[in-house]
């Protein structure tokens, strides 16, 4: 593959008229670089979502993030970019300028992606339901039951048909 590439790029195109690499040096094109490593980090991370700074932090995700740096914008809206690998910070951005790491205190001596916030999430979730069946199986009558329960005195029932109204 690489060889293709390179032999590609040193012959003549038929509509350039020259090598694809020459077209590329010709015309001086060079790419747009970040300003800082910050920068390109930031470029490399996820699409920046909004989030309020709270008094205690940065809710995201189920996890609370805190910084120094945040307590003069509490009550402000912040974008917040993450790696969705390392989910246990998070950079924030205020204007378009970079702000801050906040850190996830309760987590910050390991590392958990996204995926498995996800994946316990979804394991609760299951459980909850497992334990709403059991408790329904419990409370709900079993088929052996025929009496059905008597209705309280001042309780009428809510007649809709003709035949319903003797």
């Amino acid at each position: 593959m690489n060889t293709f590439i390179r032999r590609y790029n040193a012959r003549t195109h038929r509509e350039l008229r020259k090598s694809p690499l020459e077209a590329w040096i010709a015309d001086g094109w060079l790419p747009r670089l970040p300003d800082s490593l910050e920068q390109l980090d930031g470029f490399l991370l996820t699409v920046p979502t909004t989030r309020v700074v709270q008094r205690d932090g940065i809710h995201f995700e189920g996890l609370r993030y805190t910084a120094a740096t945040l307590a003069p914008f509490v009550g402000s809206t912040v974008s917040v970019r993450y790696d969705p690998r390392d989910v246990t910070e998070i950079r924030v951005f205020h204007r378009d300028a970079f702000l801050c790491t906040a850190i996830s205190t309760q987590h910050q001596t390991e590392t958990i992606s996204l995926k498995q916030i996800q994946a316990a999430r979804n394991a609760q979730r299951r459980a909850l339901r497992g334990q709403i069946r059991e408790r329904i199986a419990i409370v709900r009558p079993t088929p052996d039951d025929h009496t059905p329960p008597a209705p309280a005195p001042d309780q009428r029932r809510l007649k809709t048909y003709e035949e319903d109204r003797s």
